[in-house]
C-alpha cells in the first residue's frame, strides 16, 4: 500500500472540486495547509464563506481524494478553519483567469 506523500496530497486536493463554481479547491486557494507525518494526513482548508452550504461535502470529497491516492494512509483529518479568511488574493493565476480577474 502507497504511504502518503506531500505531493500525493495536492495531487489528490487538486481532483477536489467546489461544485458551486466547478474549479477545484487547490486553485481556488482554499487549502491552507497540508501535512503529513508518517502514514498520517492533516488538511487545513477554508470555504469562500463560512456561509458556504457544501464545507461538508467538500470536506468528505477532499477525504476520499486523499484515501484513493494514498491507499495506505493511516489518519485522515481534514479540517475547516476560517482563520484567516479567504479572500481571492488566494487564488491561483488559472483560476483568477477563468473568472476574468
Amino acid at each position: 500500500m502507497s504511504l502518503p506523500t506531500d505531493d500525493a496530497v495536492w495531487g489528490a486536493l487538486r481532483t477536489v472540486n467546489d461544485p458551486e463554481v466547478g474549479m477545484n479547491v487547490v486553485d481556488l486557494g482554499l487549502v491552507y495547509a497540508v501535512a503529513v507525518q508518517g502514514a498520517d494526513v492533516r488538511v487545513e482548508l477554508t470555504m469562500t464563506s463560512p456561509a458556504c452550504p457544501l464545507g461538508d461535502v467538500i470536506v468528505e470529497n477532499a477525504e476520499r481524494a486523499i484515501r484513493d491516492a494514498a491507499p495506505g494512509a493511516g489518519k485522515v483529518d481534514v479540517a475547516l478553519v476560517w482563520d484567516p479568511p479567504w479572500t481571492p488574493d488566494r487564488m491561483s493565476e488559472a483560476a483568477r483567469a477563468k473568472f476574468g480577474w
